[in-house]
């Protein structure tokens, strides 16, 4: 499982088309896999005109020609696409010209918007909705409607922005909760702040629980005041947090219960896991028990698991066997007994 690292451009781009394309560029530059883009058509179907950010939301707006410049651009450079919609019209827009990107996305602020929802289910690919700050039944309202309309490859996009999050409001297990309670995959979204010395090692926490699925927001210039800068990454940090998510996520593993060959080889019985070796002298004819048999870690290999001991018990001893001699079918007459497991209770005497 690798790194699926979303890099987010949201509203950073405060209108400024060279400067979202120059975000595009370091984006692939940085081999994310990802580009997200917030579009919006029709201020007026997203905000009331009297909202703070109707103004600077609505200097924000790029045409449908524009936007289908800036996904051609993309593609280019491989990026996969995903397109958060903030209104009915760009997901018009979406399901018109662009049926093609990774995913659609609907932001937390409209996870209950019905009409979006209903729309959204006429995208072919995937739909993530984002989750923070909602309710189970909120989360499970917008799912239920998704699925009942025959839609099932969903996302569910974990994490908030405080402007920015301080990690003790994040509840990482919380987002383990929703993947199992929905069966449904989960990705992270770090909103932690650019200055936080921990930003890092949060923004990668998801990946050693097992989720490879990071989105992230991206500026070419970290620390610069301009929409959404306050948890917005530059290039350094996004390639710190890229490789510490490598690292996790491989230490995580795959969840196979076959073991690696350095853990096999761990295992070796003998020069590692202790090997049955004789307690002291066996003469030849005498029977095995646990009267002289014994566990101790030895030089040579053993053929014989530890758990093959009660296999052993009453078998002769093929020849005179030597103390500490490793014991195999070798030195043992091969004339198999049932197995008393009521014996292991006695005979454990420490050796004298």
């Amino acid at each position: 499982m690798k790194p699926y690292i979303i890099g987010e451009t949201a509203y950073h781009h405060e209108g400024n088309l060279p400067y979202l394309y120059k975000m595009i560029d370091d984006i692939a530059e940085l081999k994310l896999s990802a580009a997200k883009f917030h579009l919006l058509l029709n201020a007026d179907t997203y905000l009331q005109r009297k909202h703070p950010l109707f103004n600077a939301t609505q200097k924000s707006i790029f045409t449908r020609s524009e936007w289908t410049n800036v996904f051609d651009y993309s593609n280019s450079k491989g990026l996969d696409i995903i397109a958060l919609c903030d209104d009915i019209e760009s997901i018009d827009y979406i399901l018109a010209e662009h049926p093609d990107i990774t995913a659609l996305e609907l932001h937390a602020t409209s996870i209950n918007d019905y009409y979006l929802l209903r729309k959204s289910v006429l995208f072919p690919g995937q739909i993530i909705l984002g989750v923070s700050g909602s309710t189970i039944d909120e989360i499970n309202y917008a799912v239920s409607i998704l699925r009942e309309s025959g839609k099932k490859d969903i996302l569910l996009m974990y994490g908030f922005q405080a402007y920015p999050t301080n990690y003790h409001d994040i509840n990482f297990s919380r987002m383990l909760k929703l993947r199992h309670l929905f069966d449904l995959p989960v990705g992270y979204a770090d909103h932690t702040g650019h200055d936080d010395e921990n930003n890092i090692y949060i923004s990668a926490l998801g990946a050693a629980m097992g989720i490879n699925i990071l989105e992230k927001h991206y500026t070419p210039e970290p620390g610069i005041k301009r929409i959404d800068y306050q948890s917005a990454a530059g290039q350094e940090v996004i390639l710190q947090i890229k490789n510490l998510m490598e690292i996790y996520l491989t230490a995580y593993g795959d969840g196979a219960l076959s073991m690696s060959k350095k853990e096999i080889s761990y295992g070796i019985t003998g020069p590692m896991k202790k090997a049955i070796v004789a307690r002291r002298a066996i003469k030849k004819g005498e029977k095995l028990s646990l009267e002289n048999l014994w566990f101790k870690r030895t030089i040579e290999e053993s053929p014989l698991r530890q758990n093959e001991l009660l296999n052993l018990l009453d078998l002769e001893a093929a020849r005179d066997i030597e103390e500490d001699e490793i014991i195999d079918y070798h030195n043992v007459r091969h004339e198999f007994s049932a197995s008393d497991y009521s014996r292991l209770t006695g005979g454990l005497e420490e050796k004298s």
